[in-house]
């Protein structure tokens, strides 16, 4: 059984109807949970859905993006054998789900996957992370002028531009826009911390896959992400960002985080940077 989730919240119909129209027109359409964390008053669009499979699931509150999610892998944890978690503004041709499944079918060893992503203008998104530092985290966010400038050589190596986003790579913080579960492994780490009301959600439970299993970048499937960056523009989806992040720092480690430091350097070593 293949499964995928995406959460809702007051989310624009004409995004969400982009990417329920990707799932119906897949080579293979996974059966697809769609959480709505809206408030009252709100109405998806899920006509695109056609008679495809679907469940729709209405929150009695807005639980977070973790969560929300966690509400469809309760379900399916003990039946799927892939599951996908989706942002709503997502969309992508019919063959890559079938070629990431098929990819994951043949690397028994995978437990997390991402495909190559890129923004509407076709220009790519640099989502593969090492496991981050508050120093990657905080400086990302708020360096400006001639400090971002002498930073940006760091930031590179953090989100490992120098390979070029041409080969398989595995990473141990893969971006929760786009995210294919082997069930198995969640079975065996767990689903994602609801702690984290939204952001480190991914860092963390990627990071708990990636101690047992590869996660996994993988360039020979592609999707379109529109990425609105939402805590660049409001003061309140920043202060959810710093607040969570700060959440994700006390639970892995602010300076002492010895598996952070491991695996980095595995990574960065396997990859040929050496710096």
């Amino acid at each position: 059984m293949i499964t995928a989730s995406v959460v809702l919240y007051n989310t624009e119909n004409n995004q969400l109807v982009l990417l329920l129209r990707s799932i119906r027109n897949s080579s293979i359409v996974p059966h697809l949970y769609v959480i709505d964390n809206s408030p009252d008053g709100y109405q998806p669009d899920l006509s695109a859905l056609e008679e495809s499979s679907f469940t729709y699931i209405k929150s009695s509150k807005n639980l977070g993006y973790g969560a929300g999610h966690n509400i469809a892998l309760r379900q399916i944890i003990d039946s799927s054998e892939f599951h996908f978690v989706i942002n709503p503004d997502i969309r992508f041709g019919p063959t890559e789900i079938e070629k990431m499944l098929e990819f994951m079918r043949s690397n028994k060893e995978i437990g997390q996957l991402m495909p190559k992503v890129f923004y509407q203008d076709g220009s790519l998104q640099y989502l593969c992370k090492l496991i981050p530092t508050p120093a990657d985290v905080f400086l990302r966010r708020f360096a400006a002028g001639p400090v971002k400038g002498l930073l940006s050589k760091q930031m590179e190596r953090f989100e490992l531009r120098f390979t070029g986003y041409d080969q398989v790579m595995d990473v141990p913080y893969l971006s929760g826009c786009f995210m294919l579960f082997r069930v198995e492994a969640l079975r065996i780490v767990g689903l994602f911390d609801e702690r984290f009301f939204m952001y480190p959600e991914d860092i963390d439970i990627t990071r708990r896959v990636n101690a047992r299993f590869r996660t996994v970048f993988f360039p020979g499937a592609s999707i379109v992400h529109e990425h609105a960056k939402a805590s660049h523009k409001s003061k309140r989806f920043l202060w959810i960002h710093l607040e969570n992040m700060v959440r994700y720092f006390n639970k892995w480690g602010w300076i002492y985080d010895p598996q952070r430091s491991r695996v980095n350097r595995k990574v960065l070593r396997t990859l040929g940077c050496f710096r």
